[in-house]
């Protein structure tokens, strides 16, 4: 996996937000405030898939 990255709109201030990890062929989703937490893992396909069709 790649490094987290968290979205370009989330505020420093500890607010609510998850990070990402994205490889070629898995994408992993995690709580930015509790990153021992559990990850939500899924195929590339279906996370870029999610995202697209957010926009």
């Amino acid at each position: 996996m790649t490094e987290w990255r968290k979205s370009s709109y989330s505020g420093g201030n500890g607010s609510d937000c998850v990070e990402v990890a994205i490889s070629p062929r898995r994408a992993a989703v995690r709580d930015s405030k509790n990153i021992s937490g559990p990850v939500l893992r899924f195929p590339a396909e279906a996370w870029w898939a999610f995202v697209l069709h957010r926009r």
